[in-house]
């Protein structure tokens, strides 16, 4: 895709079989410079060891989406390390039984849960937003990608806080858009249908897979490598005229 070679990426939630992970590996392969970043430092690490060893470049870091400091040492370190920021991909989210196994409905959903889910996926992506933009706005070019969930659309009968703090970011992303877009920023949201990460292989059976894939308008279910391609369009000089857009990307499964 036009203009990606040699412009520099973060990806915030970079692990080895997720949409992250997939994500870094495409950007590198269009000749980004990028900065691989996870809670654990050694998933970030593997993808980065994959990049590095098909010729690309990346290095990878460890960082807490949770924490303000965190957020902020790891676009300072990108800028000092590649002499700018042209794309911020927010994908990290905390999906373990602890977190989502607990994310009930709101009659029941523990407060520390739902607290925990506003933390990571709304305030988390903030914080990459309120240390990103700046720097784009500076140079007058650069492209902001939250991820969101089709959930969001659906009213699930479970998993509140996840559905809330994914629904905020719309909120965060148009308000970005308007700020960043007259200075050449752009930012929007990729929300994700059913993708078939290794973390949801593992979870599900092939009887699920399949009722998901009756109610999809598309032969067969998504894979990190269809987000991977959607991000890499919005960071290139192609998806130039996107600003402020929520893109579905789950093949057809919902019409809105």
């Amino acid at each position: 895709m036009r203009g990606l070679k040699d412009k520099v990426a973060i990806v915030a939630g970079a692990a080895p079989g997720n949409i992250g992970g997939a994500t870094a590996v495409r950007l590198a392969e269009e000749g980004m410079l990028v900065v691989a970043a996870d809670l654990n430092e050694a998933a970030a690490q593997a993808v980065v060891e994959g990049i590095t060893g098909s010729g690309g470049t990346a290095v990878a870091r460890g960082f807490d989406i949770a924490d303000e400091g965190s957020y902020r040492d790891l676009v300072t370190f990108t800028v000092e390390r590649f002499g700018g920021l042209h794309g911020l991909f927010n994908v990290a989210a905390d999906l373990s039984p602890r977190t989502l196994g607990r994310d009930t409905d709101v009659t029941s959903v523990p407060v520390d849960v739902w607290q925990h889910t506003i933390d990571v996926t709304l305030t988390g992506y903030m914080y990459g937003v309120r240390h990103a933009l700046p720097i784009m706005i500076k140079q007058r070019v650069g492209s902001i990608i939250n991820t969101m969930s089709s959930s969001v659309w659906m009213g699930e009968t479970e998993r509140v806080a996840y559905q809330a703090a994914k629904s905020g970011l719309v909120g965060l992303t148009r308000h970005t858009a308007t700020l960043g877009g007259k200075h050449g920023v752009r930012t929007n949201l990729v929300s994700p249908g059913v993708i078939l990460t290794g973390a949801a292989l593992n979870a599900t059976t092939v009887e699920w897979r399949d009722q998901i894939l009756a109610t999809v308008r598309s032969p067969r279910l998504g894979k990190p490598e269809d987000l991977a391609a959607m991000v890499a369009f919005l960071f290139s000089d192609d998806g130039a005229y996107i600003n402020g857009q929520s893109l579905l990307v789950d093949g057809g499964a919902n019409f809105t």
